[in-house]
């Protein structure tokens, strides 16, 4: 019979396990998945013959085979994953990996290059980058993001009712953008244009889930996607940049000026189309990259905690206050929104089994340095609101650093109980992928109430 003890004995195990494999390479998410729920039916097949758990666990493991060579088995039959093959992938027959890696490929540099045309329509109705930019600000989200869910949608074969669901949000979100009667140059216009690609975020990740949203796995390889996501979009848009600057020196060579066809077609095209090639090669290549945002979160977790440690002293022995302009507004929510992302990420790329050390003691760090900031932060926007009364930007302001403060606050409680050893890691874990509907939740408020709100200011 299966004690409580024993269950939590398995789970552990199987946590283990499943950890390690993640860590292969050429194994993607929904690889680590489909292999897990193969072990669990081994496990349930054992003990139903009468082996204990633990017992199960090892004879389902060895007939699985040993996890490396199980690893290059994978590598095999996914060679097309690995970075050596971005270019060129072995020939192969109808319904081998080959064939789905092309499929792939086609399908995203389609979508990309449908997202390039998309920002170029707008221009056929008398809409352009340099006379409407409020208009492009507003639906730029709307450019890529529906084209990178129907991507997933694609590659995870949704259901129709899931797509109907998510195309509705899309529709939703086109209407709230552009029915209103915004002020150009507005508040509110602002908040919407930056508000609504967080809202949409979350749909993008329902369609990546492809059906495992509900489960904390399924949100945390979100999550990792995201990181990896941003970490190849910054690496195209440096090389696109390089490029831009080689051609525009060799055509200036011979009196051409490109700088207008910069501007006009190769930096909207191009900043859409990578956003799809960018999701596509997280896709693709994942586990050759996937360890460099772990790499990137240790080392700028404890810069960012001596940051936000001196910011705080230096507030205390300046005896100034927080500017709340709306700019500074924006670059300090921005500063708390990495630092989020920052510990987020690592709780992502953390073992959930490992025990507490030196770097869960920096993110308790940085997790209450933040809170600290966060808690100015509120006193200042609070301080401005009484004397000068309500804005779109301060009440966003606010609304906005109270949801990150109690992300935090709880952040911190999980992560100091982590450090006792009376907290699981895997409650930290949850907290923080339940808690991403409620930045959605928020930014699709902004989008929808604060403009009637404010008359549209």
């Amino acid at each position: 019979m299966t004690t409580r003890n024993g269950a939590t004995s398995l789970e552990g195990q199987i946590s283990q396990w499943r950890e390690y494999l993640r860590r292969r390479q050429a194994l993607q998410p929904v690889d680590v998945a489909e292999l897990e729920d193969h072990l669990r039916e081994q496990v349930a097949s054992l003990t139903d013959a009468g082996l204990t758990e633990d017992e199960a666990f090892l004879v389902a493991v060895k007939r699985m085979g040993e996890l490396d060579a199980l690893s290059r088995e994978f590598a095999r039959e996914h060679s097309e994953r690995l970075w050596k093959q971005l270019v060129v992938v072995a020939p192969s027959g109808p319904g081998e990996p080959g064939t789905q890696a092309h499929r792939d490929a086609a399908v995203a540099f389609g979508l990309a290059a449908a997202a390039a045309v998309a920002i170029k329509v707008p221009t056929l109705f008398g809409l352009h980058l340099d006379g409407d930019a409020g208009f492009y600000a507003r639906n730029l989200s709307l450019f890529v993001l529906p084209l990178l869910t129907a991507y997933f949608v694609w590659k995870r074969r949704l259901g129709g009712s899931t797509v109907v669901w998510l195309a509705l949000a899309f529709v939703a979100a086109a209407l709230f953008a552009n029915v209103y009667p915004f002020t150009e140059g507005g508040s509110t216009q602002a908040l919407t244009a930056l508000h609504l690609p967080i809202a949409l975020w979350l749909v993008v990740g329902v369609a990546y889930a492809g059906g495992r949203w509900s489960l904390v796995t399924g949100r945390m390889d979100f999550v990792r996607f995201s990181g990896e996501l941003a970490i190849y979009y910054v690496l195209i848009a440096l090389g696109g940049g390089v490029l831009m600057a080689f051609i525009a020196l060799i055509f200036q060579a011979i009196g051409v000026d490109a700088e207008p066809s910069f501007e006009t077609w190769l930096l909207p095209c191009g900043a859409v189309a990578a956003f799809i090639v960018a999701a596509w090669l997280v896709e693709a290549k994942q586990s050759v990259i996937e360890n460099m945002a772990p790499v990137l979160t240790r080392l700028f977790t404890p810069l960012f905690a001596a940051a936000l440690l001196v910011f705080l002293v230096t507030l205390v022995w300046t005896g100034r206050g927080v500017d709340v302009e709306r700019d500074v507004l924006i670059a300090f929510d921005l500063l708390l929104v990495v630092v989020l992302g920052l510990l987020l990420y690592s709780v992502s790329a953390r073992d959930p089994q490992a025990p507490p050390g030196v770097f869960d003691v920096l993110q308790v760090v940085l997790v209450v340095s933040a809170l600290l900031a966060d808690a100015v932060a509120l006193w200042a926007i609070g301080a401005r609101i009484t004397e000068f009364g309500f804005t779109p930007n301060r009440v966003a302001a606010l609304g906005e650093n109270i949801v990150l403060l109690v992300n935090l606050m709880w952040s911190a409680v999980l992560s100091v109980g982590f450090l006792r050893g009376r907290v699981p890691f895997t409650r930290l874990e949850k907290w923080q992928t339940d808690y991403l509907p409620v930045y959605a939740a928020w930014a699709a408020a902004v989008v929808v109430a604060f403009p009637p709100l404010f008359d549209f200011i």
